[in-house]
């Protein structure tokens, strides 16, 4: 699921939480001086609409950072290879006389010059 789709389909949810807490925010308590809940009138943060933007801007940070840490470990095993180049050329030596291609003087021969 794309980021566009899940934002498109929790955006309507969003407005609904943010017309609640601008309806709020016209509460006039304090004998009608605009002395509501929260500073200068207004309402407390910005309700349930803000700590859903704060919830989802978390979890992609989370999300954003495991996803560095796993791609970077993924990059420096790439450097790795150089120790299984002996081991393979090996596997391939051993393959080859297998198949019959080499005979045992020349596969020990290859196999001392490797190892060596």
């Amino acid at each position: 699921m794309t980021i566009a789709k899940v934002f498109s389909s929790i955006f309507p949810s969003l407005l609904v939480f943010a017309s609640g807490a601008e309806a709020s925010a016209h509460w006039e308590g304090g004998g009608g001086w605009g002395m509501g809940p929260g500073m200068m009138g207004g309402t407390w943060g910005m309700g349930w609409f803000g700590m859903l933007f704060m919830l989802a801007f978390w979890v992609l940070a989370i999300a954003g950072l495991v996803f560095l840490i796993k791609w970077a470990i993924q990059a420096t095993k790439g450097d790795r290879g150089t120790e299984k180049s002996g081991s393979s050329a090996l596997d391939i030596l051993k393959e080859r006389y297998a198949r019959g291609e080499i005979n045992r003087d020349e596969f020990d021969a290859m196999k001392r010059d490797l190892l060596s």
